[in-house]
């Protein structure tokens, strides 16, 4: 039925949650805030993520720009702690998205999922991540060889759930709409956008989250279970 297979790559492929908090925890000790204080790391990293997220949400509506949103999120984040300091948040910055992509932890059965998937279908990456970033996340992870295209929001000059960037992807890969597939975590950038489009989609929902979204081809909990579906 499907030819071609659409990933997106944070909190689908790529565990987002985990390698961020685990560089987040790295950052706290490195720059010892602890002593600048901010004395509980845990409460930090929850109010980075509230942060990070709002502006994530202005980035995705083309309010702000890349650079604003990499050290804004840490400036607003120290303010709320009493920390009115440009130089430690642009610093923070730079070093959250130089040790991000080194970072590996993956979800259960991404390698024997896509190993299973490649000699079937053509294999392809949507993502809204910085350009530079995702590139190397996918190196790092081992997990570049398995794409045919690798499409980022930069790249494409439109961000997904916009029917330009699933326009695109579609023109790069060669596919139409009625013989893809688009899975991933976000039900309004990945799921909805791909549906936008006319093209069936899998929502990926490790965690079981309760929604009230209705119309998805298939929902699944591990991405072993795109071996039954495909």
């Amino acid at each position: 039925m499907y030819t071609h297979i659409f990933f997106d790559l944070d909190r689908t492929l790529w565990d987002f949650e985990r390698n961020s908090h685990e560089v987040l925890t790295e950052l706290y000790k490195n720059y010892d805030l602890i002593t600048k204080g901010i004395t509980d790391s845990n409460h930090f990293i929850e109010r980075y993520k509230f942060h990070n997220e709002k502006l994530w949400d202005l980035y995705r509506e083309n309010k702000i720009e890349k650079d604003k949103l990499r050290d804004e999120r840490f400036r607003i984040t120290l303010a709320e702690f009493g920390l009115n300091d440009k130089k430690l948040a642009a610093d923070l910055g730079h070093d959250y998205i130089e040790y991000c992509p080194k970072k590996t932890n993956l979800f259960p059965f991404v390698h024997s999922t896509l190993n299973y998937l490649k000699d079937r279908y053509y294999l392809h990456i949507i993502t809204n991540g910085f350009e530079e970033v995702q590139y190397k996340k996918l190196e790092n992870c081992n997990l570049i060889d398995y794409f045919e295209q690798i499409i980022t929001s930069e790249q494409v000059g439109f961000k997904k759930p916009s029917t330009e960037i699933f326009k695109f992807s579609l023109l790069k890969a060669f596919a139409k709409p009625s013989d893809s597939l688009m899975i991933g975590d976000d039900l309004h950038a990945d799921i909805l956008g791909a549906k936008d489009i006319g093209m069936a989609q899998v929502y990926f929902n490790p965690f079981k989250e309760k929604h009230s979204s209705s119309g998805i081809t298939h929902e699944i909990n591990c991405l072993s279970e795109l071996e039954v579906i495909l």
